[in-house]
């Protein structure tokens, strides 16, 4: 659907300022439509995603830092974070063999499955494969990519 007619609005100062306004629309429409696939497992989208950064670098641990490097949304607070997925069980803490300051974090195996079970039951390609070709879909996020610079 277009974007005039999800916001019932055509008033855009231009095409700069309408694809900023659909952007943010889709990215919103996209986190509404993913919550209850992350709910069900009692995770918000950004301990989704630290669990994820936890699983590429596994069995490597990682530090916060990285954490922070790496995640979707920068203005996420990695540790507390960190702090509820250990208290979840799904990662673990432990401080680090070359740097006794540093702390390493480590997704748990209840960690990896869970997010078995999530890849199984959700993937991206569902929700998008009915909207977009896979030509179309590199193309979009070409175009992301640039838009970003």
């Amino acid at each position: 659907m277009r974007i005039e007619d999800e916001i019932q609005s055509t008033k855009f100062e231009d095409n700069y300022h309408k694809v900023i306004i659909n952007v943010a629309y889709t990215q919103s429409w996209l986190s509404n439509y993913s919550r209850p696939h992350f709910e069900k497992y009692n995770l918000t989208t950004q301990q989704f995603n630290i669990l994820r950064i936890l699983r590429g670098q596994y069995p490597k641990p990682a530090t916060v830092n990285l954490l922070k490097e790496r995640m979707i949304d920068k203005m996420s607070d990695a540790s507390r974070i960190v702090d509820r997925l250990v208290q979840k069980g799904l990662v673990s803490r432990c401080t680090n063999s070359k740097d006794r300051r540093a702390v390493d974090i480590q997704i748990s195996q209840q960690g990896l499955d869970i997010l078995a079970k999530m890849d199984v039951e959700f993937k991206s390609k569902d929700l998008l494969k009915d909207h977009l070709t896979e030509e179309e879909a590199a193309q979009l996020s070409d175009l992301l990519d640039k838009l970003r610079g």
